[in-house]
């Protein structure tokens, strides 16, 4: 139970890529974490590039960055979803700033790009938005996964063991914060 006391929010939205969310989710929670789905609108289904729904617990209006000790920005088309709301961009860039674990995987990357984080960082992603990174100032690494301190990136579905092992390191490194 590594994760004892911890609370991650995990950002969803239409077109999810469904082993990004799940995964991560039934690790995480394995492991002794809370976790919280937040989509645009709390109480809302969203349904995966396959049609498997997720329900979000909280909209992104509803997030303060002191109730959460890490975030997950999956892939599939949801992040070109998440990233047009500015509650989400800001909160991922405060999480960020604050030190705590921004981990994302696939096209999460885009969302990274508009909460205006990636100067300088090493990062990986789905090699279809290399370029959106790079441009966006990041050193982009065809890695499994990419640590760059408390910032864990990954590529694609068949890294979630080591995206998930990488988060779970970060984020135990850190300690329980005070609720």
């Amino acid at each position: 139970m590594e994760l004892k006391g911890k609370r991650i929010a995990i950002l969803v939205d239409i077109m999810y890529q469904e082993m990004e969310v799940w995964y991560p989710y039934f690790r995480f929670q394995e492991a002794g974490a809370e976790i919280v789905v937040v989509g645009a609108k709390s109480g809302e289904t969203y349904t995966s590039k396959l049609g498997y729904p997720v329900k979000s617990r909280k909209s992104y209006d509803e997030l303060r960055t002191a109730d959460f000790d890490g975030v997950v920005i999956p892939g599939g088309y949801a992040p070109d979803h998440i990233r047009r709301h500015a509650a989400a961009n800001k909160f991922v860039h405060d999480m960020d700033a604050q030190g705590k674990l921004v981990a994302c995987i696939c096209h999460g990357a885009w969302v990274l790009c508009s909460a205006n984080m990636l100067k300088g960082r090493r990062v990986t992603c789905f090699f279809a938005i290399k370029d959106d990174v790079i441009n966006a100032g990041a050193k982009w690494e065809d890695a499994e996964v990419v640590v760059d301190n408390n910032l864990v990136t990954s590529r694609k579905p068949e890294d979630l063991p080591s995206f998930c092992r990488a988060s779970i390191e970060v984020l135990a490194s850190v300690p329980v914060l005070a609720r």
